[in-house]
This record gives structure tokens, C-alpha cells and sequence, in this order.
């Protein structure tokens, strides 16, 4: 099922297996179909190449935050529309804005650009075309990245005059050194997929007629044998790990492993291997 959302309308905006929810869409900058506990969140502007624009960003985080909550979504996989990711902010909106005074932060935005680290369930970047600036972000604050052959990825920040924006310079650090995103970041310079996979900046490159296919694939095993509570912890691992010391990492590793209601998830596990069935794992509560 595919369903558009309204950019003020989280609740509504996802309709899963079953579901007789159905939005009515106010707006059709994102799509978001659900299918097999599979989320895709498609920005759609093909007429501007799905350049970012205030509207897609409140309708993405939306979706982002309705995808969290609903129990039928288990893994999301983000795309653009056509044959593009998402260039950026749209040039006639950064025209305007160049001319006048420095932008304050709207009031409306609550939420960071890296909003989908905030997600408890897996999150996939299916980079099926030119990915720069604001869409580059976005895609590095997804789990993992998996592009189209010889697609190409850009910072492009300082070749419009502009810093690292949006946490870049921590989030390309982490991801694939300094040394590597000191020259991608002083230069803004292009890489193609395959330059992109040797740097770590992307997971995985396949053909294109392939790139989605590939992405269900690997989001299906996750649907059918990870359990999404413990998906959810170790995101969260992964993220404080950064801060913590070796023996700070053990001791919470440690501490989710003891926790009772997390063993239940354990007990099924073990279960389905020996009894070699499918695990029937829980669902992410609601926040």
C-alpha cells in the first residue's frame, strides 16, 4: 500500500498490512509504502530532481517518526523518486536565502536534519542517483547506505560558501576518518559509487536495475530473523559507544543482557534455532 502524508500529520501518515488507516494527503513530497514490515519513504520532487525543501522535510521526519511507532514497520529504507537521491536544498530557495540576512532556525523545526539517527529501527539509504548536501546528510544518518553504480556523492558545502553544515564533519569523521573527510569536506569534490565504497561512505554498490532489489533482500532477512527490540538496543550501543570506554561498553552490554524483559526475545531466539523455525519476535513498542 502507498500512501502520501501531510506534513503536520505523523499519526496518519503510515498504512501498514491490514491497516484501513488512509491519509489524505495534503502533500506528495514523500511517499511512504509499507509492505512486509518493510517501510520505503521515497522523496518525491522528480520535477526538481527531489531537491529539499521545508515542506519534504517536515513530511519526511513525519513519516520517520510514524514509522518508529508503527508496530508493522520493522526496517525503513529511504529513496528518491527518478533516477535521483536528492541533490540539496533547492537552488531557488538557497538563492533566496543567500540574498538576505543570516537564516535564523525556523520555529517550527524541532528536530535535527540528522533526525533519522533517532530511529529505533534499522534504516536503510537506497542512493539510487546524485546525492549532495542536505540529501547527502540524510543518507549519512541512516544505518547504512547501499548505491547504484556509478551514482554520484557530494558534500558540496563549501563550493557554496558554506561551513560543513548539519553535523557533517562529526558524522564523516566517525565514519571514515579524518584524514578522508578533511578531503571530502575542504573540497566538496565528487566521488562515484565505487570511490565512495573504497572511502567506507557507502556499504554496498550494485547495478542499478539491482540496487532495490538488493535492499528488500537484506531488509527482509532483518524482518524475519532479528529481533527488533534487540536491533533497537544495539543502535543504541552503537551510538553511546562512541563516548564510552571499553569497560563502560561491557558493563552496558552486560546490563541489557540481564534485563528480564529483554530476555524474552533471548528465550524465542534460542527457541527458533533449536526447534530450527522462524523466530516470533516482538514488536518496538510505541514511544
Amino acid at each position: 500500500m502507498t500512501v502520501t502524508a501531510p506534513s503536520d500529520a505523523a499519526a496518519s501518515a503510515v498504512s501498514g498490512p491490514g491497516s484501513t488507516a488512509s491519509a489524505a494527503a495534503a502533500s506528495e513530497v514523500v511517499l511512504c509504502d509499507v509492505d512486509s514490515g518493510i517501510a520505503t519513504l521515497t522523496l518525491h520532487r522528480p520535477e526538481r530532481k527531489n531537491a529539499w525543501t521545508y515542506e519534504m522535510e517536515r513530511a519526511f521526519f513525519d513519516l520517520l517518526d510514524a514509522c518508529d511507532d508503527d508496530p508493522d514497520v520493522r526496517v525503513v529504507l529511504v529513496t528518491g523518486a527518478g533516477n535521483t537521491f536528492c541533490p540539496g536544498m533547492d537552488m531557488g530557495h538557497l538563492d533566496s536565502v543567500s540574498q538576505g540576512p543570516a537564516a535564523e532556525k525556523p520555529t517550527w523545526r524541532t528536530r535535527p536534519m540528522t533526525h533519522a539517527r533517532s530511529l529505533r529501527k534499522p534504516t536503510i539509504a537506497v542512493i539510487n542517483g546524485a546525492c549532495a548536501g542536505i540529501g547527502l546528510i540524510q543518507a549519512l544518518s541512516c544505518d547504512l547506505r547501499f548505491a547504484a553504480s556509478g551514482i554520484k556523492i557530494a558534500p558540496a558545502f563549501t563550493r557554496r560558501g558554506l561551513p560543513a553544515e548539519f553535523g557533517a564533519s562529526w558524522l564523516l569523521t566517525r565514519m571514515i576518518g579524518p584524514a578522508r573527510a578533511a578531503d571530502l569536506l575542504i573540497s566538496s569534490r565528487v566521488v562515484v559509487a565505487e570511490e565512495a565504497l573504497a572511502l567506507g561512505l557507502v556499504d554496498r554498490v550494485f547495478p542499478r536495475e539491482e540496487l532495490v532489489v538488493a535492499a528488500r533482500a537484506y531488509a527482509a532477512d532483518l524482518v524475519a530473523n532479528c529481533s527488533p527490540v534487540a536491533m533497537a538496543a544495539v543502535k543504541a550501543q552503537l551510538d553511546a559507544d562512541w563516548g564510552r570506554t571499553l569497560a563502560e561498553a561491557q558493563q552496558e552490554a552486560e546490563a541489557l543482557v540481564r534485563d528480564t524483559d529483554r530476555r524474552i526475545d533471548f528465550r524465542e531466539g534460542v527457541a527458533a534455532f533449536v526447534e530450527r523455525r522462524p523466530p516470533n519476535f516482538r514488536p518496538v513498542s510505541p514511544r
